[in-house]
Parts: C-alpha cells; sequence; structure tokens
C-alpha cells in the first residue's frame, strides 16, 4: 500500500500564501490535491500527471499552481490569494483516489 505523507499546512491571513507537499512512498502516475471544508464533502482541488499536465478546479483557477518532483515522489500546491473558502483539510492521493488516504494538513484562512 502506498503511504501518503502531507505537510505545510497552517493559518494564514486572506490574501497570504502556503505551500503544500506530499510524499508518496512510490511515484504515482497520476496525483492529485484534494480538500474537505468543514461540513463539505472532499473535492478534487488539482491534479497532475507523470507528464506535467495539470487541471484544476474551477475555485481555485488562476491562484493555485500544482507541481512535482518526480525523483522525490513529491507533489506541491502552491496556494496564493488565499480565501476563507479556502479554509479545509487538504489531502494528497492519486486521480482517481485510492482508499487509503493520509492525515490531511490543516488550511486555515483567517484574519
Amino acid at each position: 500500500q502506498v503511504q501518503l505523507v502531507e505537510s505545510g499546512g497552517g493559518l494564514v491571513q486572506p490574501g497570504g500564501s502556503l505551500r503544500l507537499s506530499c510524499t508518496a512512498s512510490r511515484n504515482i502516475f497520476r496525483m492529485g490535491w484534494y480538500r474537505q471544508g468543514p461540513g463539505k464533502q472532499r473535492e478534487l482541488v488539482a491534479d497532475i500527471t507523470g507528464n506535467s499536465r495539470t487541471n484544476y478546479a474551477d475555485s481555485v483557477k488562476g491562484r493555485f499552481t500544482i507541481s512535482r518532483d518526480t525523483a522525490k515522489y513529491t507533489v506541491y500546491l502552491q496556494m496564493n490569494s488565499l480565501k476563507g473558502d479556502d479554509t479545509a483539510v487538504y489531502y494528497c492521493n492519486s486521480n482517481p483516489p485510492s482508499d487509503l488516504w493520509g492525515q490531511g494538513t490543516q488550511v486555515t484562512v483567517s484574519a
């Protein structure tokens, strides 16, 4: 079973930035960042393929950037211009996701 470890979350003011990291125990061709906000279902935020093709949810286009370092089995999510609606626990997983999720990393956007 692949293991996933997310990091980089925290408390940030509206308009601020954070960079999330996700390291997997092996390479996965198509990786995604997901989030689950309070009282909301988990949703796909962005994904990236092994040849670095990317897709973004409409809500984060132009603000978030997904990237990867294949040699390190690591995927990043650069989040800029953060809003209150971005508050959530952020997870990484394959796309489509496996049943095994990491612990996630909390992102809180608040003044």
